[in-house]
């Protein structure tokens, strides 16, 4: 009989330890991404450097797979949402502002632009499936890459292009609760109008 307790204890805490340390696979995972031609931020960075201004053509672009029929990351903006944009323009003295920039402001409604804005972010939880659950203690890591460009277009030309952005993101959150779910109780019992 003795031997037959000894196994019954030794699989419950074996089954105890599998649970407590053998979970964080049951911890939730995310992901903000979109299909893109570029798989880092290198390489839309070289793809906007790419351009040359007064040169390059929507067709160029199109085929370099800078296309909002295709790209769901490309906002097209009209003349008056770059208005909106620039509002410090017409108060920049002349030949400060940029020979693109001012070439498209001044074109009117000839000018248009293109908005590239990525986000490409992991985030994954890891640590104690428990402790996390029971909200004791989050550990949440998020990893990826940020990139914004803006194109301006005097008719079919582009006359401006500047990228920038965040190449690498590596945030890490921790909190501890050492009371757990019940960390913010006192200001749900807490009396409204005090």
């Amino acid at each position: 009989m003795p031997i037959v307790r000894l196994a019954r204890f030794f699989a419950e805490t074996t089954a105890i330890l599998l649970l407590l340390c053998a979970c964080g696979t049951m911890l939730p995972k995310g992901a903000h991404q979109m299909p893109l031609p570029w798989a880092n931020y290198d390489q839309a960075l070289a793809a906007i450097n790419g351009i040359v201004a007064f040169k390059t053509t929507r067709a160029e672009l199109r085929a370099e797979h800078i296309d909002p029929a295709t790209n769901p990351s490309i906002t097209v903006l009209t003349y008056t949402d770059l208005l909106a944009r620039f509002p410090a323009a017409p108060a920049v003295p002349a030949g400060r502002l940029d020979r693109g920039i001012a070439a498209c402001l001044g074109a009117g409604k000839q000018c248009s632009a293109y908005w590239i804005s990525i986000r490409q972010v992991r985030t994954r939880r890891t640590g104690n499936f428990w402790l996390d659950l029971f909200n004791f203690h989050r550990h949440t890591v998020t990893t990826g890459w940020t990139f914004r460009a803006m194109i301006l277009f005097v008719g079919d030309t582009v006359v401006y292009a500047l990228g920038s952005g965040q190449p690498n993101i590596n945030e890490v959150r921790s909190s501890h609760n050492p009371l757990g779910p019940l960390q913010g109780i006192g200001e749900a019992l807490r009396p409204s109008g005090l």
